[in-house]
C-alpha cells in the first residue's frame, strides 16, 4: 500500500518561493502519473499540478509559469516548485496519482501572507 507524505510547506510572503516534497514507500509510485493539490478553506479540493509517468507536465492557468512539477523517481518523490507566490495561493496542498486508489497524506500547509 503506498502511503503518501508532503513536506516543505510553511509560511511566505507575497512573491517568495516554496518547493514541496511527497514521498511515497510501500509501491510502485515512480510509474504513476502524479498531481498536487490545494485545498483552501471553504473551497473544493483542486488540482494545481500534473506529471505524467514520461514526465509531461500540466498547470492551470492559475498557476502557471509559477509552479513547475518534477519527480525523482530514484527517490520515489515528486516534487513542486512554487514562485511568485500569491495570498490566493494559501491552502493546504496534497499530492496524489489520480485513479489509483491511494489514500490522502495529511498535507501539508502553505500560508502566503505579509
Amino acid at each position: 500500500q503506498v502511503q503518501l507524505v508532503e513536506s516543505g510547506g510553511g509560511l511566505v510572503q507575497p512573491g517568495g518561493s516554496l518547493r514541496l516534497s511527497c514521498a511515497a514507500s510501500g509501491g510502485v509510485f515512480s510509474t504513476y502519473a502524479v498531481g498536487w493539490y490545494r485545498q483552501a478553506p471553504g473551497k473544493q479540493r483542486e488540482l494545481v499540478a500534473f506529471i505524467s509517468r514520461g514526465g509531461t507536465t500540466d498547470f492551470p492557468d492559475s498557476v502557471k509559469g509559477r509552479f513547475t512539477i518534477s519527480r525523482d523517481n530514484a527517490k520515489n518523490t515528486v516534487y513542486l516548485q512554487m514562485n511568485s507566490l500569491k495570498p490566493e495561493d494559501t491552502a493546504v496542498y496534497y499530492c496524489n496519482a489520480p485513479g489509483k486508489g491511494i489514500a490522502w497524506g495529511q498535507g501539508i500547509q502553505v500560508t502566503v501572507s505579509s
